[in-house]
């Protein structure tokens, strides 16, 4: 069995799934579609220009002024249209190539921030562990401001916050 008679792919769609999972690729493969679009667009566009010389120049005997304009104006317009389609897809290409590149970037971003704030949390839930500051006093002396780590009695709850 040659190989022409088997696909290049078990599935057709395969190459395009790749394709989009790489943003180089994307772009790569949408420039193509961007070279061929320019390129009708360059073709059209000469087109469009020997149209309207030739159906403008088309007269007709007994013609009065501007009915060949009038008679033109139909092909025309729908060339016109058609260009700027074309216009619209080749923006449209190039916006997409640009907004599937910011999408990963934005996903490499994302994963960043997800990434710090996690640590960031993770080291607010669990503080690291400090020695306690040595006092130059004796060992068994309390200092005269202990805070809220000093022995209060319930009769000094006025001063303190409750909990």
């Amino acid at each position: 069995m040659s190989t022409e008679d088997k696909p290049f792919f078990d599935d057709p769609n395969a190459a395009l799934r790749e394709v989009a999972q790489n943003p180089a690729a994307y772009a790569h493969y949408l420039a193509d579609f961007h070279r061929v679009v320019l390129d009708i667009q360059a073709k059209l566009e000469i087109l469009q220009r020997e149209t309207r010389v030739h159906c403008r120049g088309t007269r007709v005997e007994g013609d009065k002024m501007g009915q060949a304009f009038l008679r033109s104006f139909p092909v025309e317009k729908s060339l016109n249209d058609l260009l700027k389609n074309l216009k619209n897809v080749t923006s449209g290409l190039e916006k997409s190539a640009h907004k599937r590149h910011a999408h990963d970037e934005k996903v490499k971003e994302v994963k960043k921030q997800r990434k710090e704030k996690a640590q960031l949390k993770e080291r607010k839930n669990n503080p690291p562990l400090q020695a306690a500051p040595e006092t130059p006093g004796q060992p068994g002396a309390q200092s005269p401001n202990m805070g809220y780590g000093g022995p209060t009695s319930i009769y000094n709850l006025d001063r303190r916050e409750s909990a």
